[in-house]
């Protein structure tokens, strides 16, 4: 039987991994003038998403266990100007940040989740550290998923369970109502 402090890591990567396919999917579903569709000027493109969620991880998960989550060498305010104009290079921004989140995640262990690490001066478990990106990210992701509908409009495919469709789902599933 595993530990509590493995099904937590098991946990997290699972859920990391299910946010990530969300928010690959709907990218996915963008050309390159959607990707940098913004609604005003105080709102940011799907692009400047992308930046700030890869900007974010490769600071907070870099020597997560060594180092202040927030990086001498991150320039958050970059995060939020429009600088890549390429869907690829916005997709290989992307990747990398995720590949540090996933690389970092398995070098932890049980031993890990009860120490202190730092995030901006302030002290958090490892526990609470993931916890916050857990919330952080999903946050982001759900804007991308959001920004992605609305400039689909009418060719948007739901990435869940469509509109009064929950009852067949769930029929699927052997559920009953």
């Amino acid at each position: 039987m595993e530990s509590n402090g493995n099904n937590y890591l098991s946990s997290v990567k699972k859920l990391f991994g299910y946010y990530k396919t969300l928010g690959d999917s709907a990218i996915e579903k963008l050309n390159e003038e959607q990707i940098h569709w913004q609604y005003n000027q105080e709102s940011n493109s799907v692009a400047i998403i992308i930046k700030h969620i890869a900007g974010n991880s490769l600071s907070r998960w870099t020597d997560f266990l060594t180092t202040d989550g927030e990086k001498p060498w991150r320039d958050r305010d970059q995060e939020f100007e429009e600088t890549l104009s390429s869907k690829e290079d916005l997709l290989a921004l992307w990747e990398k940040g995720w590949l540090c989140i996933y690389n970092s995640i398995d070098a932890l262990t049980e031993d890990d989740l009860m120490r202190t690490i730092y995030i901006r001066k302030e002290s958090h478990t490892v526990i609470e550290a993931i916890n916050r990106q857990l919330a952080h990210i999903p946050y982001h992701i759900g804007q991308i998923v959001y920004i992605a509908k609305m400039v689909s409009a009418e060719n948007w495919n739901s990435l869940t369970i469509p509109k009064g469709q929950s009852k067949a789902f769930n029929a699927k599933k052997g559920i009953s109502s």
